[in-house]
């Protein structure tokens, strides 16, 4: 592997060890929440590539349930997949960014609760706007994020209905807090990037891979 991405995944480690402990915010019917980590596990797919980032990611996220002992039940089983297509769709630009979002606005509406709060899906218009700007790093992000919500979003109707009034009272919630979440988003892409580049300049790359060799 590149020195970067080496470095990646340490740094990567230790801050999604501890952004995992941060809640964000909570997800509507479990004790299922958004953590610090959901800003900074989309940013893994480029700098490791797809396939690494997704998995580098997951595994992460099973570490965490497993040393908390969380019970693996729908909301937490649920809550696992979203985030890793948020990582392919940050990762690189393919049309599968603009079929998720497409699949996921059928399968809301072919929901009965799903279909009587349509509108609701509009929002995952966005995840397919946005792959045609995304170098904007914040459409990117946009598209990255409500990508997740798109994927989150129909598995949530799903696997608990809820009730038209609830998925039309979040909206105003949804708006606020998948701009932060992009914001976010495109912060931690901006630190790693300037983070990396400073290290792989310096000694701190060349100590740091003797270091993995000792060990």
């Amino acid at each position: 592997m590149k020195k970067k991405q080496l470095i990646f995944i340490g740094i990567f480690t230790i801050l999604g060890l501890i952004a995992l402990q941060i809640p964000f915010t909570r997800l509507l019917g479990s004790n299922v929440k958004f953590t610090l980590f959901d800003f900074l596990a989309t940013t893994a797919g480029a700098f490791l590539g797809t396939s690494v980032g997704i998995i580098s990611v997951l595994l992460m996220q099973l570490v965490n349930l497993v040393v908390h002992g969380s019970k693996f039940d729908t909301g937490g089983l649920i809550r696992l997949f979203p985030t890793l297509f948020a990582v392919a769709y940050f990762a690189k630009k393919r049309t599968l960014n603009i079929i998720v979002p497409i699949i996921a606005m059928i399968g809301f509406n072919l929901h009965p609760i799903g279909r009587s709060a349509w509108i609701y899906s509009l929002f995952w218009l966005i995840p397919i706007l946005a792959h045609f700007w995304r170098k904007n790093l914040f459409a990117k992000s946009l598209g990255a994020t409500f990508t997740a919500h798109a994927v989150g979003g129909v598995l949530w109707v799903w696997a608990f209905g809820l009730t038209r009034q609830i998925w039309l009272a979040l909206i105003p919630q949804v708006i606020m807090e998948r701009i932060l979440m992009a914001v976010g988003i495109s912060a931690f892409y901006l630190l790693f990037s300037k983070v990396l580049n400073y290290a792989s300049r310096h000694h701190f790359s060349t100590n740091f891979l003797k270091a993995l060799r000792l060990n």
